[in-house]
């Protein structure tokens, strides 16, 4: 990199706004969701466009959300509004008529787009054409689409080998481009495949895969109406999976219980108003948790096995009436070594342990002592620590302890968070892809792909650094802010020979490059795909494991865009050239021949072209759904596992930080300033804490300090925050994202998994320096 250059700043300015503090809410949704929705979408997108798009969104024939995972209805959709405040959000982003050409970046450089916040970055609007940053460059500027694709060659081409280049996916990226990029990649010739799920639920896919043979949940989503328990377990539904809160209003008007699990009172965690009925405009909410556990962050453990030993303790007194013993008998393992490990754990102590009263944990094991029609769903809050992959284990032994599993009303329920973060994987985005499925890609296509394991995003990381990697490609997604230790993060993008986005909007990744950066701006979901006269059509796959179409219907904002799957198909053909034995001009031209290919590749995907069309589309085979479990090398039983509790052990001036989203973002994407359920209003660097932690360190609600991290002797700090007095236990806090992901250790992450630790960060807490 040209040291003359002025380097971009990686963080968020250390800056405060007009931070107004209210008490924190106890419903989620209601009239001021909607308000908030319809006002975001008319503003960026006008009347006439806005309402367009949101009377298709999430409609049958209609594009789907590019925001969440959470499915859409099997049978009738509402005919008002298939979407949640956040989905609405989202279209107004995507759907904005502000564009971004080559005048607006030749009038504004890097280094001063990197002084503005991320809400004002990504408020600019969509990026109109393709760009280019030169080695030494201040300012990108237009290049076309072809020099694009050269320029991309000419630099993969020039590596010592195809290791030296990682390609990441975000949860945007429809199936056919999933497809057709890591069918790019691999006949490139690596498996560097990092993505988003491994920040998210590879914890989820690394404990599922082992136990029940599939790395999914097993639910769907008429399960929810037809339950008697579900337990929420570090999930935040109002703010992160919204549309959850009116399947979870329809389990309980039909009599099902819901516990919930957090260290925070989330809103929508306790009550709900859906805008969509009389009750919820008149402003009746209905009560959704009917018992709250306050958990410390990362007790989850031990409120597991302590709820556990009171079951057992009951199923003493009353054998086979509180287990189900003919399926622990049918379909499980080591039931003897599980119970003889928690033998050894007294409930009281784990009580301690977990912070939650020993007569809310009892009262707990009475609401599940004879009930079977269990669902247990969870989230960032489970999967984000170094025992992730274990704690979901305990929550399979709780689940098939009760025979929970492969039965109507029952399962487990990892809700995903990006739209088609789950369609990734299945399309064989990952870094470490089974033998029998290169197998299957070399029977189809001809070519041999690379076996060897590739890259995770942690090690995609530590690649940059250690001066493995040259080029770094990622399709969607903000990288840069998505990732744990903002400024390691950066200094390793910073040693690329190039890095390229494919974008529909800017982010600060984009602010953050190589020697030399290149942005290709793609068509949205809600943009019209149009090839040739003829409208196409992508797909997408949901948490609940349905395949369904998507057709954007909006006019893009600019002629000079193209979807993800051409973008692919270009630049495979201008990279491998005579080498390739695929038909990419085939594939850039129909959809459908790509998801014909895709068919003899993928189990599950038969007559996918027809199937696909169909409304509301279809279910993926799974196995652990009928009854049927397919472990490794488990015979076709689901082991119990053994786990162990970590302890936690805090200096008196530390304190545990947990990451989360404010109301106002989906992931990296901030759409305002307000984090209304939480009473939190016009500002983001703030830091929720005990308000007997604030008195015991010598500080009061209001104070100015800074965050510092001290992992493996290195300081890590985020400067300028406000306290703000919260309901959350003792020595725990909580942070926005992406603003403490600088403080998120590259290298404490959870074990097998590899994801990082966001959800549990030791800190320490300063009076702010001016």
């Amino acid at each position: 990199m040209n040291k003359n250059v002025e380097q971009p700043d990686a963080e968020n300015p250390e800056e405060l706004l007009d931070l107004k503090v209210t008490e924190p809410k106890k419903w989620a949704a209601g009239i001021p969701a909607v308000t908030a929705a319809l006002t975001d979408v008319f503003q960026e997108a006008g009347l006439v466009r806005g309402m367009e798009g949101l009377f298709h969104m999430n409609k049958k024939g209609g594009f789907d959300c590019s925001s969440c995972a959470w499915p859409d209805p099997d049978d009738d959709r509402s005919p008002v509004a298939e979407y949640c405040e956040n989905g609405a959000k989202a279209l107004a982003e995507e759907a904005t008529t502000k564009k971004l050409t080559g005048e607006f970046f030749a009038q504004n450089s890097v280094a001063e787009l990197a002084k503005l916040n991320d809400y004002e970055i990504g408020k600019k609007g969509r990026i109109a054409e393709p760009v280019y940053l030169p080695k030494g460059g201040t300012h990108y500027e237009p290049i076309s689409w072809d020099d694009a694709f050269k320029k991309i060659a000419y630099h993969l081409n020039r590596l010592s080998s195809p290791n030296e280049a990682a390609f990441y996916t975000s949860g945007r990226t429809s199936n056919e481009a999933s497809f057709t990029y890591q069918l790019f990649i691999r006949e490139y010739g690596t498996n560097n495949l990092p993505d988003c799920s491994n920040m998210c639920h590879e914890s989820s896919g690394s404990a599922l895969t082992p136990t029940i043979g599939i790395g999914k949940g097993t639910v769907t989503l008429n399960d929810f109406y037809d339950t008697d328990v579900i337990i929420i377990i570090g999930q935040n539904p109002g703010t992160n999976h919204p549309r959850m809160l009116t399947a979870l209003q329809k389990a309980k008007d039909n009599g099902s219980k819901i516990i919930a699990i957090n260290p925070l009172h989330e809103a929508g965690l306790m009550g709900f108003k859906n805008p969509q009925n009389v009750k919820g405009i008149l402003g009746i909410k209905t009560q959704l948790a009917d018992l709250f556990l306050q958990v410390r962050i990362n007790g989850d453990m031990a409120l597991l096995k302590a709820i556990e030993k009171l079951l057992y303790e009951a199923e003493v007194k009353e054998p086979g009436k509180v287990f189900d013993q003919d399926f622990i008998r049918d379909n499980t393992l080591g039931y003897a070594q599980f119970l003889h490990s928690l033998q050894q754990h007294k409930v009281d102590e784990l009580a301690e342990k977990c912070g939650v009263p020993l007569s809310q944990i009892q009262e707990t094991a009475e609401m599940l002592k004879y009930k079977s029609r269990i669902i247990i769903c969870w989230a960032m809050g489970v999967t984000q620590h170094k025992n992730g992959v274990d704690t979901i284990k305990e929550i399979v032994n709780l689940t098939i302890l009760k025979g929970s599993i492969g039965k109507p009303g029952a399962g487990l329920c990892p809700v995903r968070g990006h739209s088609n973060v789950q369609g990734n994987r299945t399309m064989l985005i990952f870094d470490k892809p089974t033998e029998k499925q290169l197998d299957k890609l070399k029977e189809v296509y001809g070519f041999e792909p690379p076996r060897e394991h590739g890259l995770d995003v942690v090690e995609s990381i530590k690649a940059m650094h250690e001066g493995k990697l040259k080029v770094f490609f990622s399709m969607g997604g903000n990288f840069l802010s998505a990732t744990p230790d903002t400024n390691y993060t950066a200094d390793g993008l910073r040693k690329m020979k190039l890095t390229v986005s494919v974008s529909t909007k800017l982010n600060r990744n984009h602010l953050v490059h190589g020697e030399e950066s290149i942005i290709l701006p793609t068509l949205a979901r809600s943009d019209k795909d149009m090839i040739n006269g003829e409208a196409q059509l992508i797909s997408c796959e949901n948490s609940m494991g349905v395949v369904q179409m998507s057709k954007g219907i909006l006019e893009p904002v600019s002629k000079d865009l193209l979807s993800e799957n051409q973008i692919v198909c270009r630049l495979a053909k201008a990279t491998l050239g005579d080498r390739t034995v695929v038909d990419w001009d085939k594939y850039a031209q129909s959809y459908d021949a790509v998801r014909d290919d895709m068919e003899k590749v993928i189990p599950g995907l038969e007559n996918y072209n027809k199937r696909v069309r169909e409304p509301g589309g279809f279910y993926l085979p799974n196995a652990p759904r009928e009854g049927k479990f397919t472990g490794e090398n488990m015979g076709g039983k689901i082991p119990f596992t053994v786990t162990e509790l970590t302890e936690h052990k805090l200096e008196d001036d530390e304190f545990i930080m947990m990451t989360i989203r404010s109301h106002d973002q989906f992931n990296t994407t901030i759409y305002g300033l307000d984090d209304r359920y939480r009473g939190i209003h016009n500002e983001r660097r703030v830091i929720f804490m005990n308000e007997k932690d604030i008195h015991k360190a010598g500080f009061k609600a209001g104070d100015k300090v800074d965050l510092f991290n001290y992992h493996s002797g290195k300081e890590r700090a985020a400067r300028l925050f406000v306290i703000v007095a919260y309901n959350i236990p003792e020595s725990n806090t909580a942070t926005y994202y992406p603003e403490t992901n600088v403080l998120v250790p590259i290298d404490t992450v959870a074990k097998t998994s590899n994801t990082p630790t966001s959800k549990m960060v030791i800190i320490k807490i300063k009076k702010h320096e001016s």
